[in-house]
């Protein structure tokens, strides 16, 4: 009997040391930034694209910790700064999104302060995450000219500013590291189909931001299985 308990112990503290040399893999832990693309306005909380892009994770074998969002129909980039400084944030972050600039271009705001103002928040997004811009997704804005509510205004001229916009974004998130997401064209879709819009006549639907999703999966899904196997 002696023997017995001796052994147990024995394999007791191997089965111990082996589990102590191991790393275990911590959740992912995820900021989403942004305006009323990202809060979803219009569609119910489980159609939000942060909340689709979780799912979507999860479903790839990523852990996810859920997601903390900061947004609000509206806000600026001014407003998003405000918001974020007001914040009790838990950083480091391993994941941040950011999506901003719709309404600044719709509250016609000074366009030649616009890159200062992303670019600040974009490194705000990567300090959030520990310095680590490879942790920053940047989604572009939609072209909501092809929305109901769009076509009624002036849609051409709300194309062209968008267009300006993103090229600065995108050449922004590209000087500083981040990752860049392209969902602009897929967003004129909603000319053609109705579908792809809420019922407010103007913001995205739940189908929309699957495809989103759909888009972002390729771009984030290597990145965060090389964390994972960081962890191992």
């Amino acid at each position: 009997m002696k023997n017995i308990k001796q052994v147990g112990l024995f394999l007791l503290t191997i089965i111990i040391l082996f589990n102590s040399g191991c790393k275990t893999q911590s959740a992912v832990s995820y900021l989403a930034l942004g305006d009323s693309y990202t809060i979803g306005e219009s569609v119910d909380q489980d159609q939000r694209w942060p909340v689709q892009l979780v799912e979507a994770l999860q479903d790839s074998g990523i852990q996810m910790s859920g997601q903390r969002i900061i947004a609000k129909t509206g806000w600026t980039t001014l407003e998003l700064k405000d918001a974020i400084a007001d914040a009790d944030l838990n950083p480091p972050y391993k994941l941040v999104s950011l999506l901003i600039g719709v309404n600044d271009q719709y509250d016609g705001l000074d366009f030649t302060k616009y890159p200062g103002r992303f670019e600040f928040l974009v490194k705000k997004s990567i300090e959030l995450t520990g310095g680590n811009p490879d942790h920053v997704l940047v989604v572009s804005i939609p072209d909501y000219s092809v929305t109901p509510f769009g076509q009624k205004k002036n849609p051409d001229k709300i194309e062209r500013e968008l267009a300006e916009y993103n090229a600065t974004n995108k050449a922004i998130t590209d000087r500083l590291g981040a990752y860049y997401v392209n969902i602009t064209p897929g967003s004129k879709k909603a000319l053609n189909d109705r579908s792809l819009i809420a019922g407010d006549g103007l913001h995205p639907s739940g189908k929309m931001y699957t495809q989103w999703v759909e888009q972002i999966m390729p771009v984030l899904l290597p990145e965060m299985r090389t964390w994972k196997k960081e962890q191992q």
